[in-house]
């Protein structure tokens, strides 16, 4: 279901925090109209760890989206992440009850119920339940068994949990900031649900989020998620790596690194040269642009490396055959998609807003894909209330409806 009155998406990130307000036009197309951009902050590794700054930068970021499109908004579809994200395959089994032994709605109900029972330490909750696919008779490979006939339904499922304790600070800051929050999504789902495939998920696709602190990466296999993890590491990482090796302020270091970087090497300029700024009065020198891919490369081949081991160990890389799908603040960095094609040995590409449009065309860049995939979300699961006087009031009972539209979206 699609709505079509406006819906916001908030992205707090470590390097900023990011709104971007949007909804469906008559062209079916997710139309931007308003973004706003906070570099205040206090998050680290995408977990809140000051309030009152996060919740200054929440405010700045949402008045100059609402400027911007022209209108107040009161809810919000808030990403989570941070490197207390984990993922776990599960999988339950039910006798199917319906009549003629016909699989309903209650069956499939509670197929995932059982599914989902899973341990949970008690200082971490469930965030999503994302069906794979669903078994009857043992026959696999089944998107959705209602109506089918059968005796036995099993279930498998993807279960994505994280910290209570990040959850509820999210939650506190938006709330003080004095919006509702009408969805809590994991960024990574919302942000590949925009800029990936159907065929890409359904081939096997390997998806990953370079932000400034973490980096998120979510495989789909058949069209749904098999694996999800995020990793303190990011942008952030690489510039800190800068400012080491060339003994630069990190603000001049994020700078050389937006400017002037590459993270591999043939993509080099060799008569390029970078400006390296120098502390106490002492006059700027040039050096040549390779000399700080050389910096920069090996981080990036380091974090590519990581998830290409990992994914490995758990025999999941030679199921991957769409190849790989790069986004987030980091892809913009040169020679990413190349860097991550020779790590990986399979195709890659740059992951950008696709079916979007935006009153500022810049605003289509992978830095900003999960704020946007956030607003979309919300546009197209519906349930969230629309911005205005005289709104929709919120449906109620969300909870297993959002459940089964994330099933739609997967399959």
């Amino acid at each position: 279901m699609m709505i079509d009155y406006p819906v916001a998406g908030l992205d707090i990130g470590t390097d900023k925090v990011c709104a971007v307000i949007g909804q469906y036009n008559e062209k079916g197309l997710f139309e931007i109209t308003g973004r706003g951009v906070s570099r205040k902050g206090g998050v680290r590794a995408g977990v809140i760890v000051n309030i009152e700054a996060t919740l200054d930068a929440v405010m700045e970021a949402v008045d100059m989206a609402e400027q911007e499109a022209g209108f107040e908004i009161s809810g919000i579809i808030v990403g989570i992440g941070g490197s207390h994200i984990e993922g776990v395959n599960s999988r339950g089994v039910v006798s199917v009850s319906g009549r003629n032994s016909e699989i309903n709605q209650d069956d499939i109900n509670r197929v995932i119920d059982a599914a989902k029972a899973i341990v949970v330490p008690m200082d971490r909750e469930v965030l999503h339940v994302l069906p794979q696919e669903f078994i009857v008779d043992d026959q696999g490979g089944v998107k959705n068994p209602l109506d089918i006939m059968g005796q036995r339904l099993e279930a498998k499922v993807h279960i994505i949990t994280g910290s209570a304790a990040s959850r509820q600070n999210l939650l506190k800051c938006v709330n003080r900031a004095s919006f509702r929050v009408d969805h809590m999504v994991l960024n990574s789902l919302a942000s590949s649900a925009l800029v990936l495939q159907a065929d890409e998920k359904e081939m096997g696709v390997l998806y990953i989020d370079i932000g400034g602190g973490t980096t998120d990466v979510v495989v789909f296999i058949d069209g749904a998620p098999y694996y999800t993890s995020v990793m303190p590491v990011g942008g952030q990482t690489v510039t800190r790596d800068i400012s080491y090796v060339l003994k630069a302020p990190f603000e001049a270091a994020e700078n050389m690194k937006i400017d002037s970087g590459c993270c591999f090497e043939e993509l080099c300029d060799e008569n390029r040269e970078v400006i390296l700024p120098r502390v106490g009065g002492r006059p700027p020198i040039a050096f040549p642009q390779i000399d700080l891919c050389q910096v920069i490369e090996p981080r990036v081949s380091e974090i590519f490396e990581m998830i290409r081991d990992d994914l490995n160990k758990k025999g999941l890389l030679k199921r991957i055959n769409g190849g790989v799908v790069v986004t987030g603040g980091g892809a913009n960095l040169e020679g990413t998609v190349e860097n991550a094609r020779a790590v990986f040995g399979m195709s890659s590409r740059l992951g950008l807003p696709m079916k979007c449009t935006a009153a500022n065309p810049a605003w289509l860049s992978p830095e900003y894909a999960t704020a946007i995939g956030l607003a979309q979300y919300g546009a197209r699961q519906g349930g969230v209330t629309a911005p205005m006087p005289g709104r929709m009031p919120a449906k109620k009972g969300r909870g297993r409806s959002a459940l089964l539209d994330w099933f739609k979206e997967f399959f």
